[in-house]
């Protein structure tokens, strides 16, 4: 059984949940309400992790991360280690390419509650931070939970840009997708059919969830 492998997919998965949590509010709340000229170019820069192929994203993430570049190169002097072929390097990648599946739902949760409740805050006297976490955040707590649940579970099936960025190093960068590219190179369809029962199962769940609340909430609206 890849222990390991599933541990270090569910740490990468939390990893990216929760720092995509923090990056993607603000940028979610300013596509929901900005009014600039450049919204439809960030939503579209946003948005292009869902229609690109993984292996292109990875790609140009392995170029970019590389010593050889300024990134790379800024990253290996402060830390000492590289970006590429390492679990922070997964991280990155992953904020990357899971960025849409947070942004998305919330920009739409945003959309659906609207600036008035806000507004309404501030003429009672909130300062912006205290009427977004008394006020927005409690409204907009359902699209939290789906964007949160979704880029999870993306995160989770990632496979393309966390083999062209992190390589298959066991303990280090060994996921449970590759492991299951590994076992069927390899012919070990056994294995390959455990691991891959339990990401069937999780995707099963996580799908249940976003859609029993999602059910919950409508009927509470009506």
């Amino acid at each position: 059984m890849e222990l390991t492998a599933i541990w270090l997919t569910l740490k990468l998965a939390s990893i990216t949940t929760l720092i995509l949590l923090l990056l993607a509010t603000p940028l979610a709340w300013w596509l929901a309400h900005s009014n600039s000229k450049l919204r439809p170019a960030i939503e579209a820069i946003t948005a292009m992790p869902l229609v690109m192929p993984p292996t292109v994203i990875g790609f140009y993430l392995l170029l970019l991360f590389s010593p050889e570049n300024p990134i790379g190169q800024f990253w290996l002097q402060t830390t000492g280690n590289t970006l590429t072929f390492s679990f922070s390097g997964l991280v990155v990648a992953s904020l990357i390419y899971s960025l849409p599946f947070m942004v998305q739902p919330l920009m739409n949760t945003f959309v659906q509650v609207g600036k008035g409740p806000i507004e309404v805050a501030y003429t009672l006297g909130a300062k912006p931070w205290d009427a977004f976490l008394n006020v927005i955040l409690p409204l907009s707590l359902r699209g939290y939970i789906t964007a949160s649940v979704l880029t999870f579970a993306h995160t989770v099936g990632e496979f393309g840009v966390v083999l062209m960025v992190g390589g298959n190093i066991p303990g280090e960068t060994r996921l449970v997708s590759i492991a299951i590219y590994e076992e069927v190179e390899t012919l070990n369809y056994a294995q390959a059919h455990l691991l891959s029962g339990i990401l069937i199962a999780f995707s099963f769940l996580v799908l249940l969830l976003v859609y029993s609340l999602n059910r919950r909430a409508a009927m509470r609206v009506l």
